[in-house]
């Protein structure tokens, strides 16, 4: 069942990829952004979306929509990555971008282990992915703070995340 929430959150969320994408090309740096946090991001959606080898889209339009929607959140994340890693890495500031992701990963790791809806693989590692998405803005957070500046694209893309998250809370709260 798809919902109103639902719908604007993943419109917000889309919309914050495609900030990202045009501060990222308009001026053809990453200057402010956290590479650590983008790699999160993948590994949420890659575990997340797991389901996409055993899911027939064709079986209906919501199995169409949220398989669409995962393979833009896969293709978004992975390119961004690209450019960061490949095409902009020398505006990338590793001295800047320190948080250490490990504690997040492992953190959020023993939770799912500790608190999932069934002790299986998938249930396991989507319970990591939800436990891990709560904190993957962290490390952008923490460059914006150490660094003292702030783009106003960049503080839209955060702001768009944020809404994004916010319409998915609610978007939980009207299912159950």
């Amino acid at each position: 069942m798809v919902n109103a929430f639902r719908i604007a959150g993943d419109l917000l969320h889309v919309a914050s990829i495609f900030i990202l994408l045009l501060k990222m090309k308009t001026s053809k740096n990453v200057i402010g952004i956290s590479l650590k946090t983008q790699e999160l991001y993948l590994l949420v959606f890659a575990c997340r979306y797991v389901d996409l080898l055993f899911t027939n889209p064709f079986s209906s339009g919501l199995h169409f929509y949220n398989t669409i929607m995962k393979i833009l959140f896969l293709s978004s994340s992975s390119y961004i990555i690209f450019l960061m890693r490949k095409k902009y890495k020398n505006t990338y500031s590793v001295a800047q971008d320190t948080f250490r992701t490990q504690f997040l990963v492992g953190a959020t790791a023993v939770c799912a282990l500790l608190f999932h809806y069934k002790l299986t693989f998938f249930e396991i590692i989507w319970a990591f992915s939800i436990y891990l998405e709560s904190v993957a803005i962290l490390p952008q957070l923490f460059l914006l703070q150490k660094t003292g500046e702030v783009e106003n694209i960049t503080s839209h893309y955060i702001a768009c995340l944020g809404g994004y998250r916010a319409l998915y809370i609610l978007n939980w709260i009207y299912r159950y």
